[in-house]
C-alpha cells in the first residue's frame, strides 16, 4: 500500500485526545459550547496566546467555516478582502467567501505572503469609490499554502499598514502550529494577538479529529458573532467535542510539540532532496515542501508514494507538494529518502 504525503489530516487524532473523549463520554454537560471543557479550552488558548482580557474564543468544526464566519462578520456587503492569489479562501473553498457576498481582491506573490506594498496595489486598484468594492480586510495564512511563514517584523509591518489604512488583519491558522515552530521562525505565540484583529488556531491539521478555535481580539468583529455562527450551522449542540480536543492540545504544549514533529520530518526529506541537487518552489521550513523534480523522477516516486504534482515549471520538470504530519511514521520518511537517494 502506498504511503500518502498528500496532506496532514489523513490520520485520526492524537491518542490523548481519543482517551479524553472516551473518559468524558458519559459526563453530562450543557450544549452549544456552554460546557466546562470548552470554557477551559478557551481559557488556555487566551493564556497561551496572551490575548487581551476582552478577546473572545469560538470553537468551530473546520477551516473554511472559520474563514467564512470571520469575514462575513467583519465586512459590510460592499466591502472586500485582500488575499494572496494562492490563499486558501481564493483557491480551495469553492467560492465560499464570494458566495457570501464579499469579493476577494487576489494579488500575486512569489512566496504566498502578503506585504504592505502588495496590499497597497489592491487599495490603489479599488480606490474609485463607490463604483468598486472597498477593501476592508487583509487575509493571510501562517503557515501559507506554499509552506512559508511570517516572521515577527513581517507581521509587524503588515499590521502597521492595516492599522494606518483602516483595514482588519485576519490570520488563517490552519497550520499555525507548524508556522510558529518552524526553525527560522521568531514570532512567539504570545506576540500574535497584539498583531492581528482575529486569527484561528487550527486543530484539524495538527492532531485533532476536527476543530478550529477562532480568536477575535477586535471588539468590532466580536459584535453578534454567535448569530453568524448559528445562522451558518457552526454553533454545535455537542460543542464539548471540540472543547475536549483543544483542552488536550493546549495542555503541556502538545499543540506546539505536534507542529514541531511534523516540521522536523519534512526537513529530513528536504535535506535529502537538497543533497540530490534539487531546487524548491519556495524556501519552506514547515511541514509542506515543494521540490522541483524531473518528471521521470516523479513517475518513479508515485509508484510507491502518494503526493500532489503542484505545477509544471518547464517541459521536463514539475514542482510537487510533500506534506508530513504529527503522525507520519519515521519508517515512511526513511523509505522515501531511500527512494530519493536511488533516483
Amino acid at each position: 500500500m502506498k504511503y500518502s504525503f498528500k496532506n496532514d489530516y489523513s490520520e485520526g487524532c492524537h491518542p490523548s485526545i481519543l482517551k479524553a473523549l472516551n473518559d468524558t463520554n458519559l459526563v453530562q454537560q450543557d450544549g452549544y459550547g456552554e460546557d466546562e471543557y470548552s470554557a477551559e479550552a478557551k481559557r488556555l488558548i487566551k493564556k497561551k496566546f496572551n490575548c487581551p482580557p476582552d478577546a473572545s474564543v469560538h470553537l468551530v468544526s473546520g477551516g473554511t467555516q472559520a474563514n467564512l464566519l470571520v469575514i462575513s462578520a467583519a465586512l459590510r456587503p460592499y466591502q472586500s478582502v485582500i488575499s494572496a492569489e494562492t490563499g486558501h479562501i481564493n483557491t480551495h473553498e469553492a467560492g465560499a467567501i464570494e458566495a457570501g457576498g464579499h469579493k476577494i481582491n487576489s494579488e500575486k506573490t512569489t512566496d504566498g505572503k502578503l506585504t504592505p506594498e502588495i496590499c497597497q496595489k489592491a487599495l490603489d486598484f479599488n480606490s474609485n469609490f463607490p463604483h468598486m468594492v472597498k477593501p476592508k480586510m487583509v487575509y493571510i495564512s501562517n503557515s501559507t499554502e506554499l509552506g512559508t511563514h511570517y516572521n515577527l517584523n513581517e507581521l509587524e509591518d503588515l499590521y502597521d499598514f492595516c492599522s494606518s489604512n483602516g483595514l482588519y488583519l485576519f490570520m488563517d491558522g490552519a497550520r499555525l502550529a507548524q508556522g510558529l515552530t518552524a526553525e527560522s521562525n521568531d514570532l512567539k505565540p504570545e506576540e500574535l494577538s497584539k498583531l492581528v484583529d482575529a486569527f484561528y488556531v487550527g486543530g484539524t491539521k495538527n492532531g485533532a479529529l476536527l476543530g478550529e478555535a477562532i480568536v477575535i481580539n477586535n471588539l468590532e468583529i466580536q459584535k453578534d458573532f454567535e448569530f453568524y455562527m448559528k445562522q451558518r450551522g457552526a454553533l454545535l449542540a455537542k460543542g464539548r467535542l471540540i472543547g475536549i480536543q483543544f483542552n488536550e492540545l493546549m495542555k503541556k504544549d502538545l499543540y506546539f510539540e505536534l507542529g514541531r514533529t511534523a516540521n522536523r520530518k519534512a526537513m529530513k526529506i528536504k535535506n535529502a532532496l537538497k543533497q540530490k541537487g534539487c531546487t524548491f518552489l519556495t524556501d519552506s521550513d514547515t511541514n509542506q515542501i515543494f521540490p522541483i523534480l524531473p518528471n521521470d523522477w516523479i513517475d518513479q516516486l508515485l509508484k510507491e508514494f502518494g503526493f500532489y504534482v503542484w505545477e509544471k515549471t518547464d517541459k521536463k520538470h514539475s514542482a510537487v507538494r510533500l506534506i508530513t504530519s504529527w503522525a507520519t511514521p519515521d519508517e515512511a520518511v526513511e523509505k522515501l529518502i531511500e527512494q530519493i537517494e536511488k533516483l
